[in-house]
């Protein structure tokens, strides 16, 4: 995580942004978690809402050493845009969904104590994605809060966010349940404009040609003859 002077609050506490510790264990991780924070994000861009990524989450004011800091966190009905760290209290919302990418290291952390935590934080929805399948066997375990008890969900549809995710690869896929188009991960996003340059270049040559065509038509007809 990114080192960041900390600042007192009007209270005078600091809440820090940065633990020194790295942002994930593996590359394998480290992609996940960068590549579902990008397409989120381009999927909430101009809503009132904000994703963030492996920042501080702190959740009871005057206490600073009550933080956790989800992989990726999702908030509604925020001011959009980034923060070094979240103060439940300032923004008055509690993060809609959290995901972590787990691991085998981590599995009993995200399990049990965080589990646990963003059940008494009534997080709507909890989700786990184990890019290497380490623990969990079909690498993707998502939970809804329903009273004030997380159940498994079955049909890896979110609610909140109203897309489907699906494993792929080591990868969350997720796809919109109102129309089943997917949300491109960059990758693939820069691969659609590549094709879409291509089909582009394509019709100007198309273009050309017609009027290259139409242009020898003239030299041997002369003008077309005018609709009546």
């Amino acid at each position: 995580m990114t080192t960041v002077v900390p600042t007192p609050s009007k209270s005078g506490i600091i809440y820090p942004s940065s633990d020194q510790k790295p942002v994930a264990e593996t590359y394998d991780h480290l992609y996940a978690i960068l590549t579902t924070l990008e397409v989120l994000r381009q999927y909430l861009l101009n809503r009132q809402a904000t994703v963030l990524a492996n920042q501080f989450l702190y959740y009871a004011e005057g206490f600073p050493k009550l933080r956790v800091a989800p992989d990726v966190m999702i908030i509604y009905d925020v001011e959009p845009g980034g923060r070094d760290n979240y103060k439940i209290w300032e923004e008055k919302q509690v993060p809609k969904v959290i995901f972590e990418i787990t691991s085998k290291s981590t599995q009993d952390e995200d399990r049990t104590t965080k589990k646990k935590l963003y059940e008494a934080l009534e997080v709507q929805e909890y989700w786990l994605f184990d890019p290497k399948g380490e623990w969990i066997s079909q690498k993707l375990q998502g939970y809804r809060l329903k009273g004030d008890v997380y159940e498994s969900i079955t049909d890896n549809q979110s609610e909140s966010l109203q897309l489907r995710l699906a494993v792929e690869g080591k990868l969350i896929g997720f796809y919109r349940l109102d129309n089943g188009q997917k949300l491109l991960v960059p990758d693939e996003l820069v691969e659609a404009l590549k094709k879409a340059e291509e089909q582009a270049e394509q019709e100007r040559q198309r273009v050309t040609e017609l009027e290259s065509l139409l242009a020898r038509y003239k030299e041997q007809f002369g003008e077309l003859p005018e609709e009546r």
